[in-house]
């Protein structure tokens, strides 16, 4: 699979994810870039999109994720895939997910994650 798609270096980014590396991770987005998460509201601008994703890290103890499929259409990229996460109990959980990315500049100006994360979070 192509790791330089739109100018975006998927294998870096997904580590820096899977590397809990808030600060890394929004060096790939636009000053102004927005971010979601499932269902919960976009934040924009690297700053808040860092507090945001630091505030979602604490909250667990690691992931890791596989890349089943990326389509690349001009400046948006979809990657389609499974994440694994492993909870701050130990026990892990594995979810579908979508990431759809539109991109300028070589860096990434909206980021939003189709899931539902809820069942990271339910009772086990």
């Amino acid at each position: 699979m192509s790791t330089d798609t739109a100018g975006i270096d998927l294998d870096k980014l997904f580590a820096s994810i899977d590397g809990m590396d808030a600060e890394s991770f929004v060096s790939f987005l636009t000053a102004d870039g927005t971010f979601r998460f499932g269902s919960a509201p976009p934040v924009s601008g690297r700053d808040s999109v860092q507090a945001a994703v630091d505030g979602f890290f604490s909250s667990i103890a690691a992931l890791r994720h596989e890349l089943q499929r990326v389509i690349t259409q001009g400046d948006t990229i979809v990657c389609e895939g499974e994440v694994t996460y492993t909870r701050v109990d130990g026990s892990e959980i594995t979810l579908p997910f979508c990431d759809v990315f539109e991109v300028s500049g070589g860096l990434i100006s909206a980021y939003l994650i189709y899931m539902d994360i809820g069942p990271l979070f339910a009772e086990t």
